[in-house]
């Protein structure tokens, strides 16, 4: 048995986004540090009591990719050392994912390994959204909760009341789309493409669905070089749709994606906070929303022993109303909010 209470601690991989959770959750980040010595070995030293505590690790295992999974590993060892309760490790963006089966000869399965190497330092559960296929849930012996942000992305559509609508997806993310698409009440259609060699390219094969006339609203997991979503972009126009959007849970934006983005027909691209906005980099037509409550309220009903679940059955309209709240608006003293309301987070790029 853990002490009635939870802490939150973060690495550096994305503090600003444990900072908003801990925000939500009217409570604040624990106290511990994380830094690494001229020689790259990573340091870590909890500096309060965490004994028989149920502790949240908010971790993303984004860039620096390596330096942030073994952040988040030696955080959890030395958690596990303090005599913590329980360690569950909050990865909103889990790396190494496209790894998820032998799809050539002589290559890993990373993302298994990465899921044994989480659960030999010692995590007890792991809290993830949106992982790249939903089978990466089963790499793990020990309980996975995954979040979606599909909800959230749907209510930011929903309010800017766009009408002929049709929602793109790729295979990969079909299901999850089909389920936007309901949120939506729009129609479904399917972009066929082939991943060429090892480098991040694609080849777009067809459009499987009717977008002409239509304003195309392409939803994926992530955007990392936004070289398969340039080729969709492309195919839409030749198909004649009126206007493109682009959502996606995770904004990687590696090497030139920005630029694409820049150069290109799209209105815009909606993105969450789920891995950090590039340093330095501005643009008017990228959206961020925070999956801070999401996340705070999966991390409060987990400690309380409740459903994680409910949160996309039964309470859809809760987590879609998370959407439209200014965090600026938010005054600091506010108070806790009530059973069954929640406090939405929205952020601007840059």
């Amino acid at each position: 048995m853990y002490a009635d209470e939870f802490s939150i601690y973060a690495g550096n991989a994305n503090r600003p986004l444990a900072e908003r959770i801990c925000r939500y959750l009217q409570t604040d980040i624990g106290a511990v540090e994380v830094f690494q010595f001229a020689n790259e070995n990573i340091f870590v030293r909890v500096m309060e009591n965490v004994r028989e505590q149920d502790v949240f690790l908010v971790q993303p295992t984004s860039r620096p990719v390596n330096q942030s999974i073994m952040e988040l590993l030696i955080m959890i060892d030395a958690f596990k050392r303090a005599s913590a309760g329980r360690i569950t490790a909050v990865i909103p963006y889990y790396a190494y994912g496209r790894s998820d089966k032998k799809d050539q000869p002589r290559v890993p399965i990373t993302a298994r390994l990465i899921a044994d190497m989480l659960t030999v330092a010692g995590a007890d559960r792991v809290l993830t959204m949106d992982l790249h296929q939903g089978q990466i849930q089963g790499f793990f012996s020990i309980p996975v909760d995954e979040l979606t942000a599909v909800n959230l992305l749907a209510a930011h559509v929903k309010k800017k009341k766009l009408e002929d609508i049709v929602v793109v997806s790729e295979l990969g993310f079909a299901k999850k789309a089909r389920n936007f698409a309901e949120i939506l009440a729009a129609p479904l259609a399917i972009v066929e493409k082939r991943r060429v060699g090892n480098q991040d390219k694609t080849e777009l094969m067809n459009i499987i669905g009717d977008v002409r006339g239509k304003v195309a609203v392409i939803i994926d997991d992530e955007v990392d070089t936004a070289g398969s979503l340039m080729e969709a972009v492309g195919a839409l126009e030749a198909e004649g749709a009126t206007a493109i959007y682009s959502l996606a849970t995770h904004g990687v934006f590696s090497g030139s994606a920005l630029d694409r983005i820049n150069a290109s027909p799209i209105t815009e691209v909606v993105v969450t906070d789920t891995v950090p906005f590039p340093a330095g980099a501005d643009d008017s037509r990228i959206t961020v929303l925070s999956v801070a409550p999401l996340i705070g309220e999966a991390i409060r009903r987990i400690h309380r022993g409740e459903s994680v679940g409910a949160l996309f059955s039964s309470e859809v309209e809760m987590v879609e109303e998370m959407t439209f709240w200014t965090e600026e608006a938010e005054p600091a003293d506010a108070p806790e909010p009530r059973d069954g309301e929640v406090n939405p987070v929205r952020i601007s790029a840059g």
